[in-house]
């Protein structure tokens, strides 16, 4: 059952439930790619400062989609259960290819890291599925000692929550029970590309990203 028509829908929706952000000295950090098209319509909404903040799912050996864990700058996290069957040597590899792909990003994205101690950062993403992006992203952007660490999604399952050490608020407006998958959820989930995330990007920094309606 799709619930958003497309993520910049989700973006939207998501924003009504982060009004009490809205006025605080306050940092919107959506997670490439599709979760900076999400937060790009909170910022817009709450008039916010858009950022990244750039994480890398580490897929399952045979299974790429498969998340068994992530990496952030200056972090890892892996879930246990998932590795099992997993070599040491397949997760270094993957990891190491990601690790490649992180820089690039980060480069890319957000050559200028955005000043975030003692501001609230909120960190968006187009939803979660294991969690392993979002428990990454939140544990590297509180090395920047932000004042507080909300992350903000659409959708979850229902039964997961960010450890309460990694996050001081979590805000989803959809907790889902019937969960496979974030697509789901969407009647158009294309992928973003990193050409509409720079753009996007851009237009916040200039400010054209607020100015519209």
């Amino acid at each position: 059952m799709a619930i958003f028509v497309d993520r910049a829908d989700a973006g939207r929706q998501l924003a009504v439930a982060l009004e009490a952000w809205r006025g605080q000295d306050a940092v919107v950090l959506g997670i490439p790619r599709g979760g900076v098209v999400v937060a790009t319509e909170v910022a817009r909404a709450l008039h916010l400062p858009l950022g990244v903040a750039v994480v890398r799912k580490l897929g399952a050996p045979t299974q790429e989609e498969y998340a068994i864990g992530a990496i952030a700058e200056g972090v890892r996290v892996v879930n246990p259960d998932a590795i099992r069957g997993v070599t040491p040597e397949q997760l270094a590899t993957v990891e190491d290819l990601e690790r490649v792909e992180l820089r690039r990003r980060t480069q890319l994205f957000a050559p200028v890291p955005i000043e975030l101690a003692g501001r609230v950062a909120v960190i968006v993403d187009d939803g979660v599925a294991t969690g392993a992006t979002a428990t990454a992203a939140c544990r590297a952007i509180r090395t920047a000692a932000p004042a507080q660490v909300v992350l903000a999604v659409p959708v979850a399952p229902a039964q997961w929550r960010p450890d309460a050490t990694e996050v001081d608020a979590f805000v989803c407006p959809h907790r889902m029970r019937d969960f496979w998958a974030v697509g789901q959820f969407y009647d158009d989930f294309t992928q973003t590309t990193d050409e509409e995330v720079a753009r996007l990007l851009s237009d916040a920094s200039t400010g054209s990203a607020t100015d519209r309606p």
